[in-house]
């Protein structure tokens, strides 16, 4: 198949994430030259109950990890580990939260694409020099104390996607089980 996807824009990266899901190498813009190739790391599905939704892909056979929350995003999370990837669920923990107000605009559904890079603070500064429009003004520590930002859906054909860096962080504030 393809051994690299090249684009050239930042709204590439959703023409791109196609073959990052099949686990295909994928370079956007040279992006990938920090240290190794980006990849799917997991998709972000709002949803109104953890319990509902993880009994769902239990049913499927899936093993759907305990809860995490995840205080300065107010949200609940739970990742379903699959191949090569996750299902995060979000249940969020306030209406005026953005997954609670995602979730009155447009229902239960996918919230967020995650791709992981190598070097999350040098992607994000990378960026930000580019002019990209971020939805986050830092990289954060969430779920599982993995270092990510947001990309807003303006810059990237209108999805958000998130950007993950490639380990843990070694301190994870904010978060409890």
């Amino acid at each position: 198949m393809f051994a690299s996807q090249r684009t050239q824009s930042p709204g590439g990266i959703i023409a791109a994430m196609g073959i990052a899901a099949m686990g295909v190498e994928l370079e956007i813009n040279g992006m990938s030259g920090n240290g190794g190739p980006l990849r799917l790391d997991h998709l972000g599905v709002a949803v109104r109950s953890l319990a509902g939704a993880q009994r769902f892909y239990q049913a499927l056979g899936l093993s759907a990890g305990p809860a995490e929350t995840v205080l300065h995003e107010q949200v609940r999370v739970s990742m379903v580990p699959l191949e090569g990837s996750r299902i995060e669920l979000l249940e969020p923990l306030a209406e005026d939260s953005v997954v609670g107000r995602f979730l009155a605009r447009r229902g239960e559904g996918l919230h967020h694409v995650a791709l992981q890079v190598p070097d999350v603070d040098a992607m994000f500064a990378r960026l930000t020099a580019e002019g990209v429009r971020l939805a986050s003004q830092a990289v954060q520590v969430g779920a599982g104390g993995h270092r990510y930002f947001f990309v807003h859906p303006q810059s990237t054909g209108g999805v958000l996607v998130e950007l993950v860096g490639a380990g843990a962080a070694e301190a994870a504030p904010e978060r409890l089980p």
